[in-house]
């Protein structure tokens, strides 16, 4: 027993130093990098206790994100619990150190207990079957880039769920001795250990005690052992997993979408109108990253459900927000001894490959005349992203993605002045003209020709501030003035107010670009100067309450203008158009004998949750029917035009929209539906891409029609032509 004791202690001091040594260092590591946002700190004001333990308990007790996969989450569930509830049981292993008969006081006898171990033990390795074959039938030798563990470290993965299968079967085994030799807390109710005790009788009574004190031992080296493991692999996510979740930035739609931060340096904002001469402008090295990024990293289980959503990776471009976030992960890890060096003489004298390490450059620069190799991040990579919010919305430990990925755009635009050629037009144009088309203010009001009433527009009867009866501000928007497709949707939305009485005004010249082209390419500087100007506009009419059909002016105004001092009670067209057929404003009378699938924005729906009323405004027209693609909601798949993509060729793989366009066209529509100008642009040039491959004329009409949902709400509205009779 002494001999028990001693070794068991022994164990315990060893790995525990060893466990310690190594979460010093990656504290030091994480800590060595940039201050993070205030906000951040559990204790802020922006983050309520109620949220941290909300978030708490969605995603870690009750692990939401992951059961949305309904097999591995019920798998992952039944090991997180079952590694929670069996804690009692290495509870129980340390006291039996000391006395062989130990058990917990109070509860530690009764057969209960005994039952839920057993039965937690058993779902434990029940949850590693369940694995196992999920790993073997996904394995990337099989399905390559299809396998959403594609790029993930496989190795560790299988010796965790070997280890898992070890604490398992170590535990029944000494349960089972102790049984047999009298000293097993439980009189019943263990009905597994049990089951291995009758096994383990015709041994006999000193076999089942060696086997008691060895099983004792073992088990207890089986659990330090996993724990040594845990954090020397990704598996630290089950120790940091639930800070980031608690640390996560919060939104009504969940984590970390809607809004962008601003440029953060020290912990504080970037003042664009005067910056410092050492403001970080985003992230040009893994040292820039602040300690919340690093966290992102540590906390990445490499499970792929970022990748497997992800409409680049899904459409054969080499982003996967997974690899990002490894590969990050990787390199501060490797660059670790550079970081953390007391100063350049410690630098210099590091090996040559950590030195070389510490001094590669996080993004590759774009020189075809003078390619640099070895950075950590391809340029491809930074550039195909849509910010489409899948990752982020699919992530169950939280990790923002998207941030990083704008940061480190940003750091590629503000200071390396490196980014793709074509995106230079739309960033000149935006900042001369005031739109992405560069056709300036005066033609923002040419989408109201030809309409028979007349559009208010704001100044034209000398108001200097919107009248009081004034209901909405109607923001027409870059593409609702400009894009031929999307003026039909604002000549549409504009009628549908008209006809509901609904009191509204439009700025016309006074509008200028809202924007999100811009921060999401990187430019933060441009984004700040357009943003500043509305909000200055937007406050000096008095505006309160605004009405928008684009999901990007959406998001940004509603979002991110409250950064600058914009707050206003922002609401998409969808959800008025909703709101006005239901009070009877509105009523739709024509017959609309169509089949309608509709497409979810991901700045509507996976940014704000706006899903059911557009769905809403369709299902109100007489005559439609409804069809859902088989990617829809949350999981809908992006058009390809976000993130400043709409402005960028797409040259690698398959097009984003034309992939989208097939899906939606497989549902055998009449007409598609979407309530977003950059989707429907995208769209129908996806079902002209997809009509070419079947062999279609190219002058010939779409086969399919792509149009907003106004438009065919407006159609229901407006009543029937009557042919007269004779």
């Amino acid at each position: 027993m002494i001999v028990r004791t001693i070794l068991g202690l022994a164990m315990t001091v060893v790995a525990l130093a060893v466990v310690a040594r190594r979460v010093a260092y990656l504290y030091r590591l994480a800590t060595a990098g940039q201050p993070a946002e205030p906000e951040r700190s559990i204790g802020s004001a922006a983050r309520s206790l109620g949220s941290v333990l909300g978030a708490e308990v969605a995603e870690v007790l009750i692990q939401r994100k992951l059961l949305k996969w309904t097999v591995p989450g019920l798998a992952h569930l039944a090991a997180f619990w079952g590694f929670m509830l069996l804690l009692v049981t290495v509870i129980e292993g340390y006291g039996a150190l000391f006395w062989r008969d130990f058990a917990i006081p109070l509860i530690g006898r009764q057969a209960w207990l005994g039952w839920l171990e057993d039965t937690m033990a058993l779902a434990t390795l029940a949850s590693v079957v369940v694995f196992a074959i999920i790993r073997w039938r996904n394995t990337p030798a099989t399905l390559g880039r299809r396998s959403r563990f594609f790029g993930s470290h496989l190795d560790a993965a299988w010796l965790v769920l070997f280890m898992i299968f070890n604490v398992v079967w170590t535990l029944l085994l000494y349960r089972g001795a102790q049984i047999n030799t009298g000293y097993f807390p439980f009189e019943r109710g263990a009905y597994a250990s049990e089951a291995v005790a009758r096994v383990l009788e015709p041994l006999g009574e000193q076999a089942n005690t060696v086997i008691e004190h060895v099983g004792v031992l073992v088990a207890m080296a089986v659990i330090l052992g996993f724990l040594v493991l845990v954090v020397h692999s990704k598996h630290m996510h089950i120790f940091t997993a639930p800070l980031n979740v608690a640390l996560a930035r919060r939104t009504s739609s969940g984590a970390a979408l809607g809004a962008l931060q601003p440029v953060y340096s020290a912990g504080a904002p970037v003042d664009f109108e005067d910056p410092g001469e050492d403001d970080l402008m985003g992230r040009g090295s893994i040292a820039d990253f602040t300690w919340k990024g690093v966290l992102d990293m540590l906390s990445c289980t490499e499970c792929g459900r970022c990748q497997s959503q992800c409409p680049a990776w899904n459409t054969g471009k080499p982003l996967s927000p997974k690899l990002v976030v490894m590969n990050l992960r990787d390199h501060a890890l490797a660059r670790a001894p550079y970081t953390l060096a007391a100063d350049d003489d410690a630098r210099a004298a590091l090996p040559d490959p950590v030195r070389a390490e510490g001094e590669r450059v996080l993004v590759a620069p774009v020189d075809e005349a003078n390619p640099v190799a070895g950075g950590v991040i391809d340029p491809d990579v930074l550039w195909s992203c849509t910010t489409c919010g899948a990752c982020v919305n699919q992530c169950p430990v939280d990790i923002e993605h998207i941030d990083h990925i704008v940061d480190m755009r940003r750091y590629q635009v503000l200071v390396e002045g490196a980014f793709p050629d074509e995106a230079a037009v739309m960033l000149r144009n935006l900042e001369h003209a005031g739109d992405p088309w560069g056709r300036g203010a005066s033609a923002r009001l040419e989408w109201a020709g030809g309409l028979d009433f007349e559009v208010p527009v704001f100044g034209a009867g000398g108001e200097e501030r919107l009248p009081e009866d004034i209901e909405y501000l109607f923001w027409v928007g870059c593409a609702g003035a400009l894009d031929d497709k999307a003026q039909n949707t604002t000549r549409a939305v504009a009628t549908l107010l008209h006809q509901a009485g609904v009191r509204y005004m439009v700025l016309g010249e006074g509008e200028t670009c809202t924007g999100d082209a811009a921060r999401r390419i990187g430019h933060e500087f441009l984004f700040q100067m357009l943003a500043a100007q509305n909000v200055e506009t937007l406050n000096a009419v008095g505006a309160t309450r605004i009405v928008v059909t684009c999901a990007h002016c959406f998001n940004t105004i509603a979002n991110e203008y409250p950064q600058l001092g914009g707050h206003y009670e922002v609401v998409h067209h969808s959800t008025l158009l909703s709101r006005l057929v239901a009070e009877g404003r509105l009523t739709p009378i024509t017959p609309l004998d169509a089949t309608i699938t509709y497409h979810d924005a991901c700045y509507l729906g996976r940014h704000n949750q706006i899903f059911a009323p557009p769905r809403e405004v369709l299902g109100a027209v007489p005559g439609t029917r409804l069809v859902e693609m088989a990617r829809s909601g949350e999981r809908s798949f992006c058009c390809g035009a976000g993130g400043a993509r709409m402005w960028m060729d797409e040259s690698i793989g398959e097009r984003i929209n034309t992939n989208r366009a097939r899906e939606a066209m497989s549902t055998k529509p009449d007409l598609v539906a979407a309530a977003c100008p950059f989707c429907i642009v995208m769209l129908s040039d996806g079902v002209r891409a997809v009509d070419a491959e079947n062999g279609a004329d190219a002058a010939a009409d779409p086969s399919v029609e792509v149009t907003d949902i106004a438009e065919v709400l407006l159609r229901a509205v407006q009543p029937a032509a009557v042919t007269p009779t004779t």
